[in-house]
Formats: structure tokens, C-alpha cells, sequence
């Protein structure tokens, strides 16, 4: 075995791992220079970028989801590039397109490739349910393969290559909802919900003076690659494994350890992408507390916004009020976390089941 090929040392991914806590508490001071509250958001941010995943933000106009991602992007020393996504865009528009170009000296003409915005570390795609499906498909590549075809050429993405997405829950005229193919493509589906009462005022008062402190850079994108490596590298014990495993096939109707309410409230449930998402984001999660292991409670905390965007719910769980986040909230206190007690496991009962009145 070579020196290349010798595994990676784990003093180095233990370094690693502190020098990630570190790091989260430098780059969560410097999105507070541009950023007011909002910690769950950014947290869940940063777990997809390290877990090397794409992220979908949902919120109404005016949370400031464009300027979050754009700052993150200047925290990590990585490129960006925004676009804004309206009817009439092309999929040319995003991954480029070639041009006929004349030699001047030799008068010769041959194609030459102009980048489109998707070539950037972190691309915006605002609004994205507001373009045709065709467009939004031309991500599809991009986010799957890191990579664009033109012209029956393939072009290479720079690495770290994310795509973090808006999109706006109220205003669903003219607009084309994502296909659930392509929702699937992306880890982590966060919601960005109104500010409290004193981080609006923080916001106001903030906003209504001189321009903030510019953002210091915390990480270089090489570091962030190899952060990226530790990540994937971080050991996960067999019990977690099968617990994460179980959130997402417990939402499935066919499963024979599907609760009632799943019955009742679901027509199609996560699939295995959905787990591999879930040890990949709870991974990122323990590194960010600088845990070099990770617990059934990492799981926990990412499974809403990994699962929710994968769960579909049918018109009983619409007309009871019965929202995917409640689903696997329940799913994740229901679901054992020894895989002993599975095969003693019967029929789980019906959890949003009305008490029996006495007679």
C-alpha cells in the first residue's frame, strides 16, 4: 500500500471535527452581522452543505432567504450565483449554451462554450416553482451529477457544488409545482417562518441604518471539501442505522409495522433515498456539535426537514389538520430505538384516534 492509498489518520478527523465546532460558532457570528434569529434555519443550511446535499427553503416574501444563502456563500469562501426563476426562462439560460466564434487571425469558426450561473459553489434558484417544467428539469443533472451536457459535451461543475432553492407556499397561481422526483433530489426541505416579536425589531432597526459589517470569510472551500470527506468517514452504529432506516419505511402504507395514522393519512411514503439522507444529515449534524459519533437524537432532529417534502398526504389527513411534520414527529417517538424490541412489535395503534368515552 502506498502512502496515497494508506487511510485517512484519525487524529486528523478528530482535528477536523473540533476545528468544524470551532468554525460554527465563527460562521454563526458572522450570518448574525446580515441575519437576525433564524438559528434552526441556518443550522439545517449548514448540515446540507456539509452533507453535501442540496436544500429547498420555504417562506413567504421577506424572510430574507436570498440574503442567508448569499451570506453563507461569503462565510465559506465560495462563489454564488443567483437565479431568478420566471416563465419564460430557458434550460440554456442555466447551464449555458455554445456559440459560433470566428478566428480573426485565421478566419476559422468553431463552437465555443459560454458558462451559464449554474457554474458557481452555491447556486440560488429563486422561486423555482415559477419556471416551466423543462427548466426545472435542467437542474435535474446538475444537482444529481454535478456535471452539465451541451451539445453532446459534458462540463464539470466546480466543487463544492450546492443548490439551495426558494420557494413561496401562498402564492401558488401561474406557478409549477415541483414534481416529486425532483423534490426528492433535495436533502433538506426547511421551513422559514416569521421572526418573534423582538427579532423583527432587531431586524428594523437593523436593516433602517448604515450597512452592516461586511462578513468575514471562517472556512476556504478546500477545507470545506475536506470537512465534506470527515463527514461520510464519521462511524454509525448498527442500532442507529436501523432506527433511521425505520423512519422512512414506517411511512410507507405497505409496511407491515405502519402505524394507523399512516394508513389513514398517507398515500406514498419516503424512499430509501430518504434514509441515506437521514444518516448523511445527522452525520453533519453531530460534527457541527463535535461529536465524533452519532446518536438516535441527530436522527431526530433532521428527520422534518428530511422526510417532510418526501411524505405524500392524502384529503383525510388535509381535512383533519394532520400535517407531514406531525406524522414524523410521532413516527420518531413511536419507532423503537433498541431493534430487539421489533420483533416483539405489533400494530401500532392509531395515535390521533379520538379518547373512548365512557358509556
Amino acid at each position: 500500500m502506498t502512502d496515497t492509498d494508506s487511510p485517512p489518520d484519525q487524529s486528523d478527523d478528530v482535528a477536523a471535527i473540533q476545528r468544524l465546532r470551532d468554525s460554527h460558532g465563527a460562521i454563526t457570528k458572522q450570518l448574525s452581522k446580515r441575519i437576525v434569529g433564524q438559528q434552526q434555519v441556518l443550522e439545517e443550511m449548514l448540515i446540507a452543505v456539509l452533507a453535501g446535499g442540496h436544500c429547498l427553503l420555504v417562506g413567504v416574501p421577506g424572510l430574507a432567504k436570498t440574503l442567508m444563502v448569499h451570506t453563507l456563500a461569503d462565510a465559506l469562501e465560495l462563489s454564488f450565483n443567483r437565479i431568478q426563476f420566471t416563465p419564460d426562462l430557458m434550460p440554456a439560460d442555466i447551464t449555458g449554451t455554445e456559440l459560433l466564434q470566428e478566428d480573426r487571425t485565421t478566419g476559422a469558426r468553431e463552437f465555443r462554450f459560454v458558462q451559464g450561473p449554474v457554474f458557481a459553489n452555491v447556486v440560488l434558484a429563486d422561486e423555482i416553482n415559477r419556471t416551466p417544467p423543462k427548466t426545472q428539469a435542467a437542474l435535474l443533472e446538475a444537482m444529481q451529477e454535478h456535471q452539465v451536457t451541451v451539445g453532446g459535451h459534458r462540463h464539470r461543475l466546480p466543487e463544492p457544488f450546492f443548490v439551495l432553492a426558494t420557494q413561496n407556499p401562498i402564492e401558488q397561481e401561474g406557478t409549477y409545482p415541483l414534481p416529486e422526483a425532483q423534490q426528492d433530489r433535495f436533502m433538506l426541505q426547511v421551513q422559514v417562518e416569521y421572526p418573534s416579536e423582538e427579532e423583527e425589531f432587531q431586524i428594523v432597526r437593523q436593516m433602517t441604518t448604515p450597512a452592516p459589517a461586511a462578513v468575514e470569510q471562517v472556512l476556504t472551500h478546500e477545507e470545506l471539501i475536506r470537512l465534506q470527506d470527515v463527514v461520510r468517514r464519521l462511524p454509525v452504529a448498527d442500532h442507529v442505522l436501523r432506527y433511521a432506516m425505520n423512519c422512512t419505511r414506517w411511512t410507507r402504507r405497505e409496511s407491515e409495522h405502519a402505524p394507523d395514522f399512516v394508513q389513514e393519512y398517507v398515500t406514498w411514503g419516503a424512499g430509501p433515498r430518504a434514509s441515506q439522507h437521514l444518516i448523511m444529515a445527522a452525520k453533519a449534524r453531530a460534527m457541527l456539535h463535535g461529536r465524533k459519533h452519532v446518536s438516535i437524537d441527530d436522527v431526530k432532529a433532521v428527520a422534518p426537514p428530511v422526510i417532510r417534502h418526501r411524505l405524500v398526504t392524502n384529503f383525510n389527513a388535509e381535512a383533519d389538520g394532520i400535517t407531514a411534520d406531525e406524522i414524523v414527529r410521532r413516527l420518531t417517538n413511536l419507532i423503537p430505538t433498541d431493534p430487539r424490541e421489533m420483533s416483539a412489535l405489533g400494530k401500532i395503534p392509531n395515535v390521533f384516534a379520538a379518547p373512548a368515552t365512557s358509556s
